[in-house]
């Protein structure tokens, strides 16, 4: 028998993050009670000179790890790599439980993405751990208006494998209805649940495109995406369909999200290219790109991207297109970048144009 997949034996981290007040501490002590997660390491950070969510956090001393007296995505990003490093090694010497999983809870306040910068980026963090996603918590209460005051809390839905409604007893069925439409158009790829309806062993199960998952997992991320964003173009029941579509309208904050599909093979030495050029040029705004990239030189075998501002993830070769449909589809999630601007740099780097046409193929 073949050795398994590598990646399968790096640790996940799930980053668990949401506005002030909308349910991560709560979320998160549920979590804590299942059996699967008795292996799991929770790194909680706090924003303040005196920390106090960690009190109502009910974990083992051995489980627990706070990082205090900053935002985990700036001032304490060398205390959140030194602790995971050293949570591996005590792992390793036995002085603590095998790791099954890692979580961290990020204050109300953090933008996640330099925290996935971080995973990806670190050397030492990347050969031993892998994201296995961003779970993001809404308030149904307060997260529309949270969502319109807040440049934070749209971020991190913009970033979310995963959005987590919470207190959706509380409002009625149609407020919920309209902050999953409003949730839609910023994370269009996201998935969405209850929070009292989820099973809660599969909360934290927000794996994204990579080395790590399944063709059918990676076909099914690229349509989701691209469906929400058609139809948040131009309504689900639209007769007219583009190769190509965006949503810019009813922006959070600059926030929009683009879909791509190229019919023909790119030349991967000019794609990358692009690639680099696009994230030096508006890294800080490119909140994510995900991509299943059709490369000349093998075309059976497509390439999956994974970036993250400016940082990408090492490509990922799946053995076989996980779907019929076999041109190169990409996803962005950006701040205050136009759709222009990425096309135009697209055509000059890379050589290539996205598709457009009067029927979208279905994958």
């Amino acid at each position: 028998m073949s050795e398994p997949d590598p990646a399968h034996r790096l640790v996940p981290v799930t980053i668990l993050t949401g506005f002030l007040g909308s349910g991560k501490t709560t979320l998160l002590n549920r979590l804590l009670k299942e059996p699967s997660l008795a292996g799991a390491a929770v790194i909680v950070n706090e924003f303040g000179e005196i920390g106090l969510d960690h009190l109502l956090i009910e974990a083992s001393e051995e489980q627990f790890q706070l990082l205090d007296n900053g935002c985990v995505c700036c001032t304490v990003r060398g205390d959140l790599v030194e602790t995971l490093k050293a949570l591996h090694r005590r792992a390793a010497d036995g002085e603590l439980p095998q790791l099954s999983r890692v979580v961290i809870e990020t204050t109300g306040l953090a933008d996640p993405a330099p925290i996935l910068h971080t995973l990806i980026a670190e050397p030492e963090l990347a050969g031993r751990y892998r994201i296995a996603g961003v779970v993001t918590t809404v308030d149904a209460v307060n997260g529309p208006a949270t969502l319109e005051r807040h440049a934070e809390a749209a971020k991190q839905v913009a970033v979310a494998d995963r959005l987590i409604i919470t207190k959706a007893d509380l409002v009625d069925g149609w407020t919920v209805d309209a902050l999953q439409h409003r949730l839609a158009a910023l994370a269009p790829a996201a998935e969405r649940c209850l929070a009292a309806d989820a099973a809660l062993e599969t909360l934290l199960d927000a794996e994204t495109p990579g080395s790590e998952a399944r063709a059918d997992q990676v076909a099914a991320w690229f349509d989701r995406a691209a469906q929400s964003i058609h139809d948040h173009e131009c309504g689900p029941d639209c007769d007219h369909h583009d190769h190509h579509h965006h949503h810019d309208q009813g922006l959070h904050h600059g926030i929009q999200s683009y879909s791509f599909v190229i019919d023909e093979p790119v030349e991967w030495a000019a794609f990358a290219t692009w690639l680099d050029y696009i994230a030096a040029l508006k890294g800080e705004d490119l909140l994510r790109l995900k991509g299943l990239v059709c490369v000349a030189d093998d075309l059976d075998r497509p390439l999956v991207l994974h970036g993250v501002q400016h940082v990408f993830h090492p490509p990922a070769r799946l053995e076989s297109w996980p779907s019929p449909d076999r041109r190169t589809r990409l996803v962005f999630i950006v701040r205050d970048i136009a759709y222009e601007t990425i096309e135009r740099t697209l055509v000059k780097f890379a050589g290539v144009r996205p598709a457009k046409g009067p029927e979208r193929h279905a994958a």
